[in-house]
């Protein structure tokens, strides 16, 4: 087996992950036979995402206490069936945008159960945020704290706020990419500890914002309880000092980043994040209080595929032996594995004879990095491949780099297509930028 730097072993494909597709794996071959659908091509289980919202429910529900919030996060994959499906079985919304804030409301989410993150809100966000009485602002500096006030003060209105805080948990503690840990000192987001009493005692003083929650949020991809815990205790203390002071709080919200299993395995699962959170929460005597949290990547993932057509082979036997599978799937179709250096099994669907040999397969994008790792797959090759745990950050972080068409969206409940997106023709892109003219 050739051995080329920075990759590693082929991923195998689990025991499990039939079970996990098979609402999915059945159908794939004829929808890529289908003119109107082809490849490269998103297909969802919206079955399974209700079944993963529902277990994350039923761990959240307490027989006696305020009721809690499960506020998934729109960016993992906005499609509007997958948003309608989490709204049915009584997810609510973290949004990021005011795009993200309208689909929610649009799927059906209430107001009240959408909470807003992010960084660098617009004044127009805020005032369509404070319009829409939604559930919290999440602020992120003192300096956001002022703007939400004086955009709620022209408004007339009262804005509900939390405060999102930076717990200062160590990247290392975390285990997961650099690019995804965001509860360190260095990170954009969130107010840091040392400028936390600073913000209870500006918000308190301010007078047309309500200081309802505190959040944070540490990180993606955790595979272990441990930092979770630990943020969340540091935010209980803020949540301690903020009731102190007169703060009308509701809830806290403990975030997301929930992790999955992309074939190395993850030990963990949404309620055990949730259990060992309640437990510390009682802890801290802040049983009165709502507990949110926000899951993304953790009802969806691994409930979608991205599913791609064989385009060649590419053999050399010229020192060393290396083989290419060509596929029409790219990174602007999947930019995780170059963004994040991230794995996704990838699996035969139709196809391909003989022993499994090791396949390094990439896309079409003119780019080193359009490439998905080396994979084990038959000898003679599939004629057609699915990239697994695809549904989260996939066609929501996909573009047209390369003059590429954006890929099509499938999604399927009891086997069978109930929604799909249509494919742009191919010379749309084009026609699209030769309009542009100078002035």
């Amino acid at each position: 087996m050739p051995k080329w730097p920075g990759n590693e072993a082929p991923n195998a494909v689990t025991s499990e992950t039939p079970s996990k597709l098979s609402g999915i794996l059945p159908s794939l071959a004829a929808l890529a036979t289908d003119s109107s659908i082809g490849t490269p091509t998103y297909v969802y289980d919206l079955d399974a995402i209700a079944a993963e919202a529902r277990e994350l429910l039923r761990a959240m529900s307490v027989p006696a206490g305020p009721r809690g919030l499960v506020a998934y996060a729109v960016k993992a994959n906005a499609a509007g069936p997958i948003v309608r499906t989490l709204a049915r079985e009584g997810c609510g919304a973290d949004v990021v945008s005011g795009a993200e804030l309208l689909l929610a409301l649009a799927c059906g989410i209430s107001p009240l159960h959408v909470v807003y993150s992010g960084v660098a809100k617009t004044d127009d966000e805020l005032d369509l945020a404070i319009a829409r009485g939604i559930g919290a602002i999440q602020a992120e500096s003192l300096e956001e704290l002022d703007r939400v006030d004086a955009r709620a003060r022209v408004a007339g209105k009262t804005a509900r706020v939390s405060i999102r805080v930076n717990p200062q948990v160590d990247a290392s503690d975390i285990g997961t990419h650099a690019h995804i840990t965001t509860g360190h000192d260095e990170a954009k987001f969130g107010v840091p500890l040392g400028d936390v009493e600073p913000a209870l005692t500006r918000v308190t003083s301010l007078s047309s914002t309500s200081l309802v929650g505190v959040a944070c949020h540490v990180g993606s991809q955790l595979t272990r309880v441990e930092p979770y815990v630990q943020s969340a205790r540091v935010l209980f203390g803020v949540a301690a000092r903020a009731r102190a002071a007169g703060a009308p709080l509701e809830f806290v919200d403990t975030g997301g980043g929930f992790g999955i299993d992309y074939g190395a395995g993850c030990p963990v699962r949404p309620a055990d994040f949730v259990g060992a959170t309640r437990e510390a929460m009682r802890e801290a005597g802040l049983g009165g209080l709502a507990l949110h949290v926000e899951p993304g990547r953790a009802l969806v993932a691994a409930h979608g595929v991205l599913l791609a057509r064989v385009i060649q082979v590419k053999e050399t036997r010229v020192g060393a032996e290396r083989r290419w599978l060509m596929i029409d799937a790219g990174m602007n179709d999947l930019l995780r594995p170059a963004l994040y250096q991230a794995r996704h099994r990838i699996v035969a669907i139709s196809g391909g004879e003989g022993e499994a040999v090791p396949w390094r397969v990439v896309g079409p994008v003119c780019e080193s990095s359009c490439d998905f790792g080396e994979h084990a797959l038959p000898v003679r090759p599939p004629a057609l491949v699915a990239i697994l745990d695809s549904g989260a950050y996939g066609f929501t972080m996909a573009s047209q780099y390369n003059g590429r068409a954006l890929p099509v969206e499938v999604f399927l409940r009891g086997g069978r297509v109930v929604a799909k997106t249509q494919r742009a023709p191919r010379d749309a892109w084009a026609e699209e930028r030769a309009s542009i003219r100078e002035a």
